[in-house]
C-alpha cells in the first residue's frame, strides 16, 4: 500500500507543530509543502512523519518536526537573511530554510549525505541553496558573515569559530546539552559580543562532532 504522504504531512503540521506554539505562517507552509519523505532513506520513508528523530546515517538524524520548527521560529528568519545550516544531513532543513531566507548554505561533513542533499534539493527546484562539504565546527567562513546560523542537533558547547561567522545583529540557534538536559538557546551578536537566552527545553539527537572530549582521569 502506498503511503499517503500528503495526508501525513498535514497531520504532522497540525498534530506536532501547531500544537507546540509554532505560529509562523512561512514555517508552517514550508513544512506542509516539502516532501519530508524524500529526505529519509528508502526503507524509512513510511516513518518520515513520526514525532521522533529519524536516523539517516550512522549517528546522524533528521530532527523531530516539533523542536525543528520551534528552533526555526526562535531564529526569527527574514526573507533577506543569509543562513548557514550546520549539519544539513540529507537537506530537509536546508529546503525548509530556503523558503524562509534569501540564501542558505548547507554545511555537511559526511560526503555521502552532502551529495544526497545536493541531489534532492536540486530535484525539488531549490535554487537559493548551496551544499558544501567540511567539518561542522569550523563553519563555512568563505560565505560569512551570516544573518542566521542554524545548528542541526544537540551540542556540548559552541565553538567561537561559529559565532565569529555571525554578522552584527546575527542570530545562532542550537540545542545545548543532551536528553532531558537539552535547552534550545538563541545567541545574538551585538557589538561583537554574543549573548545567549533560553528559548525552550528540547531533547534532540547530538551532532557527534560537537561532543566535548572527555579528559583522561587516573
Amino acid at each position: 500500500m502506498t503511503a499517503d504522504f500528503q495526508e501525513q504531512r498535514v497531520k504532522m503540521v497540525d498534530g506536532q507543530v501547531r500544537t507546540t506554539d509554532v505560529t509562523d505562517v512561512a514555517i508552517l507552509s514550508a513544512m506542509l509543502d516539502l516532501p519530508r519523505e524524500d529526505f529519509v532513506p528508502e526503507q524509512r520513508r513510511p516513518l518520515a512523519y513520526i514525532d521522533e528523530d529519524i536516523e539517516v546515517a550512522p549517528g546522524r538524524y533528521l530532527m523531530e518536526p516539533s523542536p525543528f520548527a520551534r528552533l526555526l521560529q526562535l531564529a526569527k528568519i527574514r526573507h533577506t537573511d543569509l543562513v548557514l545550516d550546520v549539519g544539513c544531513g540529507t537537506g530537509y532543513s536546508t529546503a525548509v530554510l530556503s523558503r524562509l531566507a534569501s540564501f542558505v548554505v548547507g554545511l555537511e561533513s559526511d560526503a555521502e549525505l552532502a551529495a544526497r542533499a545536493g541531489q534532492t534539493l536540486s530535484s525539488l527546484g531549490c535554487e537559493n541553496v548551496s551544499v558544501v562539504e567540511g567539518p561542522l565546527p569550523a563553519g563555512h567562513a568563505e560565505q560569512a558573515p551570516y544573518d542566521v546560523i542554524f545548528v542541526n542537533g544537540a551540542v556540548d558547547e559552541l565553538p567561537s569559530s561559529l559565532t565569529d561567522q555571525l554578522k552584527d545583529g546575527g542570530r545562532l540557534v542550537a540545542v545545548l546539552g543532551e536528553g532531558n538536559a537539552g535547552r534550545a538557546l538563541l545567541h545574538v551578536k551585538e557589538g561583537g559580543l554574543v549573548s545567549a537566552s533560553h528559548g525552550f527545553n528540547a531533547a534532540v539527537r547530538p551532532l557527534p562532532e560537537f561532543r566535548r572530549v572527555q579528559a583522561f582521569q587516573f
